[in-house]
């Protein structure tokens, strides 16, 4: 109990350590740094979704002796169109855009970029959830080290989010320490989504191929919709794309060894 107590905490303590750097740089973070931790975060994400996830879901669904494409398509389509809705409901402000999205609101600018950033963690709390579910029941073809491998790319990846939501809410006029908070707490959805999805475990046994790719689906959506998109705007796209692939790899390898 006590490493999955730690497990479904590694992912916060990536979001707390990266909005710790708020106490370290003393202006606005980097253009190039920014672009190269977006493009990281996406590859980290991409890589997940594949190996830790729909890859998992395709096998156990063979082996429940279902047709293994017809759930990872439904639970994927499913996580695209959750995200999708929420996105569309919850007002929220990304990154260098003026522009709120969402229902219209009356809530501040660093609470809606706080919020934008908190919509994206909810899958990523939702995937080592899932991950860890089909650990403990076993005879899932998910091991105790394939689910802490997802759960430490997600912390890899959480760490520049961290410091790339802190960094701009100080920028907005906020103290580092108010700052360090909202960037802290901008993840906190991610163990409450993991431990309702622990809870639940013995109930989602027969529809796991579907969580799996439903959490993968909903990963997907948010690096197609944010965090590529904002790699590669402006100048220095290439840095994005460089973090890209530098953020896949590492996940890829950290899933293959330890899966």
């Amino acid at each position: 109990m006590k490493e999955i107590s730690l497990g479904l905490l590694i992912p916060f303590l990536g979001t707390t350590l990266g909005a710790m750097t708020v106490y370290l740089m003393k202006s606005k973070i980097n253009v190039k740094t920014e672009k190269l931790l977006l493009g990281f975060a996406s590859g980290v994400m991409i890589a997940a979704s594949i190996w830790s996830l729909l890859i998992p879901a395709l096998d156990m669904a063979e082996e429940q002796g279902k047709t293994s494409w017809i759930p990872a398509t439904i639970g994927f389509l499913l996580g695209i169109i959750f995200l999708l809705v929420l996105d569309s409901l919850i007002p929220h402000l990304h990154l260098k855009s003026d522009k709120p999205e969402g229902i219209k609101s009356k809530l501040k600018k660093t609470t809606m970029m706080v919020l934008a950033v908190t919509l994206h963690n909810i899958p990523e709390g939702m995937a080592v959830g899932v991950t860890f579910a089909g650990a403990i029941i076993g005879n899932t073809g998910i091991t105790m080290a394939g689910a802490f491998a997802l759960a430490i790319g997600i912390a890899i990846q959480n760490f520049p989010e961290g410091a790339i939501i802190s960094m701009p809410l100080k920028s907005e006029g906020m103290s580092k320490t108010k700052a360090f908070l909202c960037g802290t707490l901008s993840g906190i959805v991610e163990p409450i989504g993991a431990i309702i999805t622990i809870l639940l475990t013995n109930a989602v046994v027969p529809i796991l191929p579907y969580l799996l790719s439903f959490a993968a689906g909903a990963m997907i959506y948010v690096v197609v919709e944010e965090l590529i998109p904002e790699s590669q705007a402006g100048d220095h796209s290439n840095i994005g794309t460089i973090g890209i692939a530098i953020g896949f790899v590492i996940m890829m390898i950290l899933d293959v060894a330890l899966g």
